[in-house]
C-alpha cells in the first residue's frame, strides 16, 4: 500500500511538472492578437512575453507597441525603444519603420536618418514627410528642394495632412522648374518603392526575412528586458497602433530662389541645390518663377467626364496649379449628357504621357487623348 502511495505520489509530481513546462508554450503571438483586439492588453502582453524573450520578431514588435501605449504595461518609451530594436535587427520591417519616427521624435537625428531614409524607399508616408522637410530645411541631410518637392508630394497624395500643408507651402516657395523635376523625380521614387515592396511580399512568400537595409545603432536602452520586473504582458504581427508623430514644418526662405539642380553625371542623383538662408515668421512669398507662356500643341489629357459641371470646377482646382499642367489650359468637351475635362496644348504624345504619369502618381486619373 505504501509502495502504491509512493508511486502515486511520483505519478503526480511528474504530471505537475509536465503542466508546469507546457503552460509557456502554450503562449503565442496570434492569442496574444485576439486578446488584444478584445481589449485585453493584459492578457494579450502575457501571450507575448514568452515568445518575445525567446525572439518571435512579431512579438518583440508588439511588446514595443505595448510599452509606447502604456496599454497592458506601464507606459515605458525606452522599453519600447529596446523592443523595437530587437525586432528591427531580425529584419522586422514594421518595428523598423517604428523605431526611425521614435529616435526622430527623441530627437536622436543621425540614428533616425538612416531608419527613415529606408522607410522613404519602402513609401512610408510619415519618413517621405519628414525628409521632405529635411531636406527643404537642410537639416540633418543636404538641402535639395528638387527632392523635398518629390518626397512631400508622395507623402501627400498618400493622404498625409501634414503633407498636403506643407505642399502647399512649397508651391508658393519652389520655382517652377524645380518644383516640375521634383513631379518627375516623384514618379520614380513611386516605381522604385513598388519594386522593393513587391520584392518584400516575394521573400515573405518563400520564407525569407525581409531586409532591413539601414543599420540599427547599438543604444544604452537596448539591454536584455528578460531581467526586467515587466508584468506579463505584449501587441500583433503587422497592425499599426502607432501614435502619431510630432511633424517637423518647411521653415519659409527669404531671398533669391535657389539654383535648379542638374543630375550629377556618375550616379544620376539629382545635386543638392543652395536654398536661400531660413528665417522664421516671415510672411508668405509670392511664387518666384513668372507664369509661363500658354503651351501650344495637339495632344491631350483627359481628366474625367462629370455629369454635373460643379465637380468638374472642383477637379480643375486641384490640379490647375499641379507644375505638370503649367501652361496648359482647360478644355470643356459636351458629350450627351456629360462634360469631358481636359488638359489641352502637349506637343506630343512623349509630352503627355509623361505629364499623365505626373498625375497619376499624385493620385489623380487621366487618359492621353490623340489630336
Amino acid at each position: 500500500m505504501r509502495h502504491f502511495q509512493r508511486n502515486t505520489a511520483a505519478a503526480i509530481m511528474v504530471m505537475a511538472a509536465t503542466i508546469a513546462v507546457v503552460t509557456p508554450a502554450l503562449a503565442d503571438t496570434k492569442a496574444g492578437v485576439e486578446a488584444w483586439s478584445r481589449g485585453e492588453h493584459e492578457a494579450a502582453v502575457k501571450e507575448w512575453l514568452g515568445p518575445a524573450a525567446k525572439g518571435d520578431a512579431d512579438a518583440q514588435f508588439n511588446m514595443g507597441q505595448a510599452f509606447k501605449l502604456g496599454k497592458g504595461v506601464p507606459q515605458d518609451l525606452k522599453r519600447a525603444e529596446a523592443w523595437y530594436r530587437k525586432a528591427a535587427e531580425q529584419g522586422h520591417i514594421k518595428a523598423a519603420d517604428t523605431l526611425g519616427l521614435l529616435l526622430f521624435q527623441d530627437n536622436r537625428k543621425a540614428d533616425a536618418m538612416p531608419l527613415l531614409q529606408a522607410s522613404a524607399e519602402r513609401g512610408e508616408p510619415r519618413a517621405m514627410y519628414i525628409l521632405g522637410i529635411a531636406h527643404f530645411n537642410g537639416d540633418s541631410v543636404g538641402k535639395d528642394w528638387v527632392r523635398a518637392y518629390a518626397l512631400t508630394s508622395r507623402a501627400a497624395s498618400s493622404g498625409l495632412e501634414q503633407g498636403s500643408r506643407a505642399l502647399a507651402m512649397m508651391d508658393n516657395m519652389i520655382p517652377l522648374e524645380q518644383r516640375q523635376m521634383g513631379v518627375s523625380l516623384a514618379a520614380e521614387l513611386e516605381q522604385k518603392a513598388q519594386a522593393k515592396r513587391s520584392e518584400q511580399f516575394a521573400a515573405l512568400d518563400l520564407g525569407a526575412k525581409p531586409v532591413v537595409t539601414a543599420p540599427i545603432r547599438p543604444s544604452a536602452a537596448a539591454g536584455s528586458l528578460e531581467k526586467a520586473d515587466v508584468p506579463p504582458s505584449v501587441i500583433t504581427a503587422g497592425a499599426d497602433f502607432a501614435s502619431p508623430v510630432t511633424m517637423p514644418t518647411p521653415r519659409r526662405a527669404v531671398g533669391s530662389p535657389a539654383p535648379i539642380p542638374k543630375p550629377a553625371a556618375q550616379s544620376g542623383a539629382l545635386r543638392t541645390a543652395e536654398a536661400p538662408a531660413a528665417k522664421p515668421a516671415v510672411a508668405r512669398l509670392p511664387k518666384t518663377a513668372a507664369t509661363p507662356a500658354q503651351a501650344k500643341g495637339n495632344w491631350r489629357i483627359q481628366l474625367g467626364a462629370f455629369g454635373v459641371k460643379a465637380n468638374a470646377d472642383g477637379l480643375w482646382s486641384r490640379v490647375k496649379g499641379r507644375p505638370e499642367l503649367a501652361g496648359h489650359g482647360r478644355i470643356d468637351l459636351p458629350s450627351g449628357g456629360v462634360t469631358r475635362l481636359l488638359a489641352g496644348g502637349f506637343a506630343g504624345q512623349a509630352e503627355a504621357d509623361k505629364a499623365c504619369g505626373a498625375l497619376k502618381a499624385g493620385g489623380f486619373t487621366c487618359l492621353v487623348v490623340k489630336p
